[in-house]
């Protein structure tokens, strides 16, 4: 009995990591339908974990038969929060919530490494666009690669400006649905379709709010969304939205947001 109460030092950091990884995926599947599929399959595992350390040899194997193939089930049914939770080691966005690892790996970042966008102009747009009630939905690439979503838009490769922006979302262009791409301060897209996302969100959102949402959860993009119904300014970054951005203070929340 003794040796099943004891622990070492290993067992309660690895008791930790578990915590923490768990913590990660159940932020990611939030507010999804998935969530509840999620949180059986992790019922049932501690369950079985429980039989396991009391010995109870029938139902260790029963469960242990039913979680070995769920595996496969579990790859098919959270392929879209898998890939996410990957993207999210992979960039930025997962350092930016973990200031600890931000600082240590920023001492091996290049110093001089400054974003390359032209802050006052692009705030300026925004500004213009929600003080006219123009919809527009405007996305900045960061760190992952977006190239994928030019195939999906019109090709346009030109240096980003307010008068080119504002000609784009004109309510009568041919290029104002879909999301406008930025890249180096260029604008290398427009009218790009975006992947939707599967949370549940406010019902008063439109499908801008909702492709913003869903291409911040596949990628460490900024997605600015302006609403064509009351010109509010919202920002989703890192699956989450930043709501309500008042336009005075649009130009901070960019440089906080992009650097």
């Amino acid at each position: 009995m003794a040796d099943f109460i004891t622990l070492r030092w290993l067992d309660a950091l690895d008791i930790l990591l578990v915590a923490f990884l768990i913590f990660q995926l159940y932020k990611i599947v939030k507010g999804a339908v998935a969530i509840r599929i999620f949180l059986g399959i992790f019922t049932i595992y501690l369950f079985w974990k429980i039989v396991e350390a009391l010995k109870m040899e029938l139902l260790t194997e029963i469960l242990g038969q039913f979680i070995g193939v769920g595996v496969i089930a579990l790859i098919i049914v959270f392929q879209q929060e898998l890939r996410r939770f990957l993207l999210l080691i992979g960039t930025q966005g997962f350092l930016s919530e973990n200031q600890t690892a931000k600082r240590f790996f920023s001492l091996f970042k290049n110093k001089e490494e400054v974003f390359d966008i032209d802050f006052r102009a692009l705030s300026g747009t925004i500004k213009s666009l929600s003080k006219t009630k123009t919809g527009a939905l405007i996305i900045v690439e960061k760190n992952s690669n977006l190239d994928y979503l030019v195939s999906s838009g019109i090709e346009i490769n030109a240096k980003m400006s307010k008068d080119l922006l504002e000609n784009i979302f004109f309510k009568n262009s041919p290029l104002h649905d879909g999301a406008v791409l930025i890249v180096d301060n260029k604008i290398k897209a427009a009218r790009c379709v975006l992947p939707l996302t599967e949370q549940e969100i406010d019902g008063n959102y439109g499908m801008r709010h909702r492709a913003a949402l869903g291409i911040s959860e596949n990628s460490d993009c900024l997605a600015i969304i302006v609403s064509e119904e009351t010109g509010e300014i919202s920002f989703a970054v890192n699956s989450k939205f930043i709501n309500q951005i008042e336009p005075a203070k649009v130009e901070s929340e960019l440089r906080l947001n992009l650097n």
